[in-house]
């Protein structure tokens, strides 16, 4: 038993280690993307000892760009999708034993003290998921603001109205504006967790086992055959 605890300790151990660096790795994505979104303003930029500038000439948007996806590159990422996979995944499978052993018998469920180490990985599993889902977003957020250009853009109208002489230049980087704008629309994607969303097919079949897993569930705890 003494053997068996520790083995235990140091496998739960060793796994919320690796989701702790995983969280670690997202925070500094977050910081990259929050940091880089102030770069236009010069007044964030102050504020946070970074460099300034303005999207008002072409190599200023190369730069800008190349900047931008070089951040979103940065740091560990195959290996830091492994743990939150695994994450995933084992949260889908605490998940659906929890459903079986509550439609074998939800009277019994929380007499076995398996099933309530069962229900505290699955909420700690899903506080962590939340929390990488909520960092995930933002920092998606931050990448694809494209209000920055916009800004830039309108920017450059009025300049074009202050200096009529220089207006063949600024409509040149205006419309380089635009073309970014396009772009980054079009690459851009929601941000989602690794796992099973990346595979349709795997993603539906555990759709359907889970989703058919809680109808059971909630028909059996309310007395009558539902759907979900």
């Amino acid at each position: 038993s003494a053997i068996n605890f520790l083995e235990r300790l140091c496998l739960t151990w060793m796994f919320f280690f690796m989701m702790c660096v995983a969280e670690r790795t997202y925070k500094q994505r977050f910081l990259f993307a929050k940091l880089f979104s102030h770069i236009t303003s010069a007044r964030k930029a102050r504020k946070y000892e970074i460099p300034h500038f303005r999207l008002k000439k072409v190599e200023n948007i190369k730069i800008w760009l190349s900047l931008r996806s070089y951040l979103k590159r940065r740091g560990p990422q195959r290996s830091v999708d492994v743990v939150v996979s695994s994450i995933f995944l084992l949260a889908l499978s605490i998940a659906f034993i929890c459903c079986a052993q509550v439609l074998k018998g939800h009277k019994t469920f929380l007499n076995a003290a398996y099933n309530w180490e069962f229900l505290i990985w699955e909420a700690a599993l899903l506080l962590f998921l939340l929390r990488l889902g909520s960092l995930g977003s933002e920092t998606n957020k931050k990448y694809s603001n494209i209000s920055i250009l916009l800004t830039e853009q309108i920017n450059l109208y009025l300049k074009m109205e202050k200096k009529p002489n220089k207006k063949e230049q600024l409509s040149l980087v205006n419309n380089v504006l635009k073309l970014s704008t396009k772009l980054l629309k079009e690459l851009d994607t929601p941000f989602r967790l690794y796992g099973l969303t990346m595979n349709p097919l795997i993603y539906n079949i555990t759709r359907v086992v889970i989703l058919s897993a809680v109808s059971g569930v909630v028909s059996d705890l309310l007395g009558f055959n539902i759907r979900v």
